[in-house]
């Protein structure tokens, strides 16, 4: 029987109760859709923070646009992204997707 190799990588909280959604998240979701070459990093991040705010999915919204930040994608263009996104999605989900980019600016010292 192999034994895995310990990690250095905290385990995620929800990892007890889901382990196998969180797997099917690091090894497929990011570990082969988001490789796939035809979309850069940047342009996936911001499809994903543009589907996030449009479905109204602040929890998951505060480590994408982290994650887009990383990608290449600015300040700007998110808030950009989010006030375009008010006339399609509707305000609320726009105001609220602000509101979570700023806490996440704050959290990362980029505000």
């Amino acid at each position: 029987m192999m034994t895995q190799e310990p990690s250095n990588k905290p385990r995620h909280p929800l990892h007890d109760l889901s382990p196998k959604l969180l797997e099917l998240t690091e090894d497929v979701l990011f570990g082969d859709i988001w490789e796939r070459p035809t979309l850069s990093k940047r342009e996936r991040s911001l499809i994903t923070v543009a589907a996030l705010v449009a479905t109204y999915r602040p929890i998951q919204l505060d480590g994408h646009i982290e994650r887009a930040l990383n990608n290449g994608v600015s300040k700007d263009q998110l808030i950009e992204l989010m006030t375009h996104l008010a006339f399609y999605a509707g305000w609320p989900a726009a105001f609220s997707a602000v509101e979570v980019a700023e806490k996440t600016f704050k959290r990362l010292n980029q505000a």
